[in-house]
């Protein structure tokens, strides 16, 4: 194995390193939403309300680009590595951000955040593949992804508090102390690990694609407002946006190691997942930023009330996404869940383009509980679908694609929301700020609300006007959903998949990238979820499969063997006992028992294969790679050596990997 083996650290660094690694996912997670409630309040001191929705973009486009590449950099120079420089670009675009004395500053200060962002997401479930054995990596992963539900919640919640009991700043301020713990956990605990082989990383393809988003998103956000929709500038970046992409499909059609193959567009089922999975990202992000600024700017809530006002959209969303995953599971069909989810979606911004002034709390409550029960039954159908669909060497890049084409329709849909409503915004509130009125006091949430009765009320109407043309000019990308929904087709999901979904990882998922595009890792991901869900320890079942006169300990005690043995052709406690943080002397009395059988002989502390130990290792890692096949019978890789290959391996993992987790005590006790 030229990797580093899961478990080559302490139980109490595993867990200090798997902490560290939720807390990191949990700043990169909060920071997508935390701003949603504070930025009436920041527009409001530092001016600039027509940018406003770049504050969100350049982080979303930052994190998108850096997914696409930190995956590879990590294979290249090692996680851990890229692990800490992504806390560190977080960090310091964080210190910036609460620094900020500009709309500009603020933005280029995200898009660093973005950056560092992009980097901890996709980095984290790599490492906890380097510290956590195969067979307790699901609940893990399930933590994880629980994550970022969490973060939905609070994300908009923890913002308000920030801004009406600290400063907005705090929003950005609060994740240096919490960034510096991550450091030093993850530099005393965390093992060095690099991948065997050096992936190629497709640099012109990230280049373009990112050129391509930033220049239509620019074009969305400046058209109508920064300049007329035919001016020079608008019309040649478009130009250019459009040659970006056009070119990006020309190179992923020749790249070696694309990341985001072409041929992927072939089948009609990832296509239309990805249309959905973009779609669903449009209306998430557009709807969570934009509606705190009807409850401040309108109904007067305060931000922490705002926070908390967003509950019934999120939990709607988290709830209905929750229930998805487990109808899915139960019965292999999800093609009603998209279509019914799309026109939730496009009904639900229809009624929030009807609040107003005088709208009730239970009104608002049951139009943004209808969007949010819209986007979480879309949401978690996209990537099970595609797991289900895809070949094992196009599993990576396809769940990574339909990931990758999600945010992009976040940063998309705040980009034409904002839009939306910087062209709107000065139509509506001109004719209407009173001669002698200082135009930012209409500006500043806190200003609307202090001007007189007479005075505010236009005011107030202004901001609803433009709010509800807003929210109906995008309604039409929900009836798009509905539209593309009815080409999905029915097929019959992996056993794999529907794990996945029982597990309700989807909703995770929805919100965060996956941890590679690489096709082995994204399936021993989910054969990690397929072990967790199994009742009982599957691995005394392999052993009694194998028919090999073993107990645990000793078949753990012979696979070790086997792994140090690879490069000498022998293998000595002191090696294993390197790699497992165990003392050797633990070792010694299950290894006089394999050479007692006859499996292993011994010289002066060397530990080598006997005909008979070569058998009996063939004959356990052919009873755990038959239990293995047998969960995944429904892939058909019939001929695939990498699949095959890659299921051999994952075979050694399991029977490697103790109960104990991090050091096979438990091995040696039994």
């Amino acid at each position: 194995m030229a990797e580093a083996e899961a478990a080559t650290v302490g139980r109490g660094a595993r867990n200090a390193i798997v902490a560290a690694i939720m807390l990191g996912m949990l700043l990169a997670s909060l920071d997508q939403t935390i701003v949603a409630t504070a930025l009436p309040t920041i527009v409001s001191d530092l001016g600039g309300g027509n940018h406003l929705s770049w504050v969100v973009t350049s982080y979303l486009l930052a994190e998108t680009i850096m997914t696409a590449l930190i995956g590879k950099f990590g294979d290249l120079y090692g996680r851990k590595r890229m692990f800490l420089a992504s806390v560190v670009l977080f960090m310091i675009g964080s210190f910036f951000a609460g620094w900020a004395d500009s709309m500009t500053w603020l933005i280029a200060s995200r898009a660093v955040q973005g950056l560092g962002a992009g980097g901890l997401l996709v980095t984290a479930t790599a490492v906890i593949a380097d510290v956590v054995p195969l067979s307790e990596r699901g609940k893990y992963q399930g933590a994880l992804a629980s994550v970022f539900g969490v973060s939905t919640v609070v994300g908009p919640l923890l913002g308000g508090l920030f801004v009406d009991h600290a400063s907005w700043r705090w929003a950005f301020y609060i994740n240096l102390p919490l960034g510096v713990l991550v450091l030093i956990v993850a530099v005393v605990s965390m093992p060095t690990v690099k991948a065997a082989l050096r992936p190629k990383v497709d640099y012109l393809g990230i280049l373009l694609i990112g050129l391509a988003a930033s220049g239509l998103t620019l074009v969305t956000s400046w058209g109508g407002t920064e300049y007329p929709w035919d001016s020079p500038t608008i019309v040649w970046m478009a130009a250019g946006s459009v040659v970006a992409l056009v070119l990006f499909v020309v190179v992923e059609m020749r790249a070696a190691e694309p990341m985001l193959p072409m041929r992927l567009f072939r089948s009609p089922v990832f296509t239309v997942s990805s249309i959905l999975s973009f779609i669903v990202g449009f209306a998430m992000l557009g709807g969570v930023t934009y509606l705190p600024t009807y409850l401040q700017y309108v109904q007067g809530a305060s931000a922490t009330g705002s926070g908390l006002r967003m509950l019934p959209l999120v939990c709607g969303l988290l709830v209905a996404a929750m229930i998805t995953g487990q109808v899915i599971s139960k019965t292999g069909r999800y093609r009603a869940f998209p279509i019914v989810g799309s026109l939730l979606i496009s009904g639900g911004l229809v009624l929030l383009s009807l609040l107003d002034a005088g709208s009730t709390f239970w009104t608002i409550s049951g139009y943004m509980l209808v969007l949010g029960l819209g986007v979480g039954l879309v949401m978690p159908v996209p990537t099970v679908v595609v797991q289900s669909t895809s070949d094992y060497s196009d599993l990576g890049v396809a769940t990574s694609g339909v990931s990758f084409l999600r945010t992009l329709g976040s940063s998309f849909g705040v980009a034409i929301f904002g839009t939306i409503y910087a062209n709107q915004l000065p139509k509506h509130l001109t004719p209407v700020t009173p001669p002698g009125v200082d135009p930012r006091v209409v500006l500043n949430v806190n200003g609307v609300h202090a001007l007189p009765s007479a005075v505010k009320a236009p005011v107030i109407q202004a901001y609803v006007d433009t709010l509800q043309t807003m929210f109906l000019a995008a309604a039409p990308v929900g009836l798009l959903a509905f539209v593309v929904a009815l080409f999905l087709k029915e097929v019959p999901l992996r056993d794999t998949s529907r794990v996945v979904a029982a597990g309700n990882t989807g909703v995770g998922e929805s919100f965060a990238p996956p941890a590679s595009s690489d096709s082995h890792a994204e399936l021993e991901k989910l054969i990690a979820m397929v072990v967790s869900k199994q009742r009982n320890d599957p691995r005394p079942e392999m052993l009694a499969a194998s028919g090999v006169p073993l107990n645990y300990a000793q078949a753990w005690m012979l696979v070790r063997i086997f792994k140090h043995s690879i490069d000498d052709g022998d293998a000595t406690l002191q090696e294993i006992a390197e790699s497992t943080k165990v003392p050797a002397g633990i070792f010694q009395p299950v290894a006089r028992q394999l050479v007692g059988v006859g499996y292993v002989s011994e010289a002066e502390g060397h530990y080598r294969f006997t005909p008979a130990g070569t058998e009996a290792f063939a004959q356990l890692i052919g009873a755990a790679r038959a239990w293995l096949l047998s969960r995944l019978a429904d892939w058909h890789e019939d001929g695939d050596t990498k699949f095959a290959a890659a299921v051999e391996e994952m075979a050694e993992k399991l029977i490697a990997s103790s109960r104990d987790l991090s050091t096979g005590r438990h091995a040696a006790r039994v």
